[in-house]
């Protein structure tokens, strides 16, 4: 029995991601790793028996889920930003828009790779992190449904800024001066509850508290804000991310010259 086109396809983009990926490991899944263990020794190791603990936490533990959600949101979003603009670089991104597959294939597929980006790195800094900390994981389904959503979201943002961008520094131009803030500001080195109550506040308009506050209470068990509002703003997010990245995708907008 034959297998049905828009899977092959969707299989076919996939495995070409993954493959990307493993191919160059060296550049994306090496850097993570040292990076996030820097940031363990200087802000958990120095840094942190300094502070003490944060929410009945060591200082340690409480950075982990933090550090390990920004390692995933980040690669995601890089992996599908550079593999989408260099397909539109190199014009072969034409003969997926004329080939006879659905939008929702190439989408998915590129994502797909994102993901999978997201969660090797994720689950190689956790690891690194279980040397260095007393975390575990106490809700597993929790820790993993928002690692999933949450490189899903940033998939999806990294799409919609490939699909946009016009030369390789407009790629750089939205992690250094969104995506970076707004990590920093999500809650991945403190709790908002240490705010005042003006920046507590304006710290809900981050999508990234609840990525990372579900995250932690998959971990810890411990959340500065809602777990039901959490995923809530995550699906929110990803049903709105995936209907417009579709409909760039059928306008072929920044795509058809």
């Amino acid at each position: 029995m034959s297998k049905h086109p828009n899977l092959v396809a969707l299989y076919t983009i996939t495995r070409r991601e993954v493959h990307r990926i493993l191919r160059i490991w060296a550049q994306t899944l090496v850097p993570p790793a040292i990076t996030m263990t820097l940031y363990f020794l200087i802000f958990g190791n120095l840094i942190g028996s300094r502070i003490g603990s944060m929410g009945g936490f060591t200082y340690m533990d409480f950075i982990v889920p933090g550090l390990v959600m920004m390692s995933i949101i980040q690669n995601s979003y890089g992996n599908i930003s550079s593999s989408f603009f260099g397909a539109k670089f190199g014009r072969h991104v034409e003969e997926l828009l004329v080939a006879p597959m659905p939008p929702w294939v190439i989408l998915s597929g590129y994502v797909a790779g994102a993901v999978l980006r997201g969660l090797m790195v994720g689950a190689l800094v956790l690891v690194i992190a279980m040397f260095f900390t007393k975390v575990r994981i106490p809700h597993p389904l929790i820790t993993l449904s928002t690692v999933l959503l949450g490189a899903t979201i940033f998939s999806l943002a990294g799409f919609v800024n490939a699909v946009y961008a016009k030369k390789f520094d407009d790629i750089a131009i939205v992690p250094t001066f969104i995506l970076t803030p707004l990590t920093y500001l999500g809650g991945v080195f403190y709790s908002v509850d240490l705010l005042p109550a003006l920046w507590a506040n304006a710290s809900h308009a981050n999508p990234i508290l609840y990525m990372v506050n579900a995250f932690r209470y998959g971990l810890l068990g411990v959340s500065d804000v809602p777990l039901g509002l959490s995923y809530a703003v995550m699906i929110g997010f990803v049903l709105a991310l995936t209907w417009l990245g579709l409909v760039l995708l059928k306008r072929g907008v920044g795509l058809r010259s």
